[in-house]
């Protein structure tokens, strides 16, 4: 199966809506991508198929867990390759996403594919989560890989507003990790994410303030 009907068939699957335009910025992310990954090392995945379902649908599994408000704005903390937030932002044109990665390799590819794709929604910041300090704070954080739970949270309070939700995705069910978060952080839900095409454990963990 080529990518167009795999990518078309696993948003479909997750209850995503994506357009045919938003379909043609994924597919164009996937091609660049897979280009500066030859030279750049930006993910250990190295096929556009594996690409569309580990990071593609991957990320898009998350965004009906999103708090669904027009004016929604999301830092993706780590982004690396653009991960979660690059899908996130096509999928929610009318959301604002932040790509926060200090690594000025992996800061240049976000803007070369924010730049190549058109996402007027998205901005690149590349400094550390810990020097960050956005106006105003943001309503969502996610993270893909940042840390643990406990690391992730403690930047992620400073970088969102007092009711903003933390995402952390995850692979199988982290309950060592949830059971040494601090007392003041409030786990809403931890869903089991279905990827399409994934054949692997995949979780959301949802927190906020307690």
């Amino acid at each position: 199966m080529t990518l167009a009907p795999a990518l078309a068939g696993g948003i479909r699957a997750l209850g995503v809506e994506v357009g045919p335009a938003g379909q043609a910025q994924l597919l164009a992310y996937i091609a660049l991508l897979e280009k500066w990954n030859r030279t750049h090392n930006l993910t250990a995945i190295r096929t556009a198929e594996q690409m569309l379902t580990h990071h593609i649908l991957d990320s898009l599994a998350v965004v009906p867990h999103i708090p669904l408000e027009a004016s929604t704005t999301v830092v993706d903390m780590g982004s690396g390759g653009g991960l979660p937030g690059i899908p996130i932002a096509v999928a929610r044109p009318g959301w604002r996403v932040t790509l926060l990665d200090s690594n000025q390799k992996k800061a240049a590819f976000l803007r070369q594919a924010v730049a190549e794709l058109t996402l007027r929604n998205a901005d690149v910041v590349a400094r550390r989560a810990e020097d960050y300090e956005p106006e105003p704070n943001f309503h969502v954080a996610i993270s893909r890989a940042y840390s643990n739970l406990a690391g992730f949270v403690a930047q992620a309070r400073r970088l969102t507003r007092p009711d903003g939700i933390w995402l952390a995705m995850k692979g199988v069910y982290p309950a060592d990790e949830l059971a040494a978060l601090p007392p003041d952080v409030s786990t809403i839900a931890v869903p089991r994410l279905a990827v399409p095409g994934l054949d692997a454990e995949r979780h959301l963990v949802v927190m906020q303030a307690a």
